[in-house]
């Protein structure tokens, strides 16, 4: 089943319809959770009123498989954004699709940068090479930005291992007191991950067996070598760690957030 685009024009603003502010919120959902399991906080997120209307985003990438699944145990009808750049490596496609019949995912939306922008500012397909952040902007931040304006809150996979600017993950985290983000996984370790998916003998993206923990784009990721970081390979000598979606005033959200603004 290939999940059909979603159009900007479609996204309607519902944040704040009879919620209280998002910092209030938050704060009461992770003392609420706070000793709760990754499945238990899952749950939650989709069934506490105080979330409000929640969808989940997905790379489809090298440790997707996990999310999805406990996304797809609990409601499998859940709304899952896929972010597609157009510049994805063909095994990252591939993958979405396997991974949305196997799970049996009726409710996975395939988000794009509107055509005439990608026209105007990267014709050629070459602005990764020359500004990098612009690129990510581009093609991943202002679209999933567009599509997250229907809803109060979203699922990321992020966890504290994966580097010290998400160290300090809560599981719910005030988004510039726009939305909620929820991080069901942000205690799991990489061994947790691995144990997950042997267990539920889950797929692998192809391409970890390559050399890939960490999979982006393809013009910006590159193999990891053995004792380097898992993101060692995303903008390999670019000074870059993050595509600029879980940044809030310029700033790499580390934790709850209570500057108000965009990404």
């Amino acid at each position: 089943m290939r999940p059909e685009p979603i159009a900007a024009a479609d996204a309607v603003p519902v944040s704040g319809h009879g919620l209280s502010p998002v910092a209030e919120r938050v704060a009461e959902l992770n003392a609420r959770y706070k000793h709760h399991s990754a499945t238990d906080v899952m749950q939650h997120a989709m069934t506490d009123p105080q979330v409000g209307r929640l969808a989940l985003v997905s790379s489809f990438g090298a440790e997707s498989v996990v999310l999805l699944h406990i996304a797809a145990v609990k409601n499998r009808h859940v709304p899952v954004l896929f972010i597609d750049t157009e510049m994805l490596f063909a095994e990252t496609l591939a993958y979405q699709l396997e991974l949305t019949e196997r799970l049996r995912l009726t409710n996975v939306q395939v988000i794009k940068a509107a055509s005439a922008e990608v026209a105007a500012k990267d014709p050629w397909g070459l602005l990764h090479k020359g500004n990098p952040d612009a690129c990510c902007d581009l093609r991943k931040t202002v679209p999933l930005q567009t599509a997250l304006l229907g809803y109060d809150a979203w699922i990321t996979g992020r966890k504290r291992y994966q580097g010290k600017t998400r160290a300090a993950l809560d599981f719910f985290e005030n988004e510039g007191d726009m939305r909620i983000k929820v991080n069901p996984l942000a205690h799991w370790t990489s061994e947790d991950l691995k144990d997950y998916m042997a267990e539920n003998r889950l797929p692998r993206h192809p391409l970890v067996a390559k050399g890939y923990p960490s999979i982006g784009c393809a013009p910006c990721t590159t193999p990891v070598k053995e004792g380097e970081d898992p993101r060692a390979g995303r903008w390999r000598n670019q000074g870059k760690d993050e595509c600029g979606i879980h940044v809030v005033d310029g700033k790499v959200a580390r934790g709850p957030v209570a500057a108000s603004g965009g990404f």
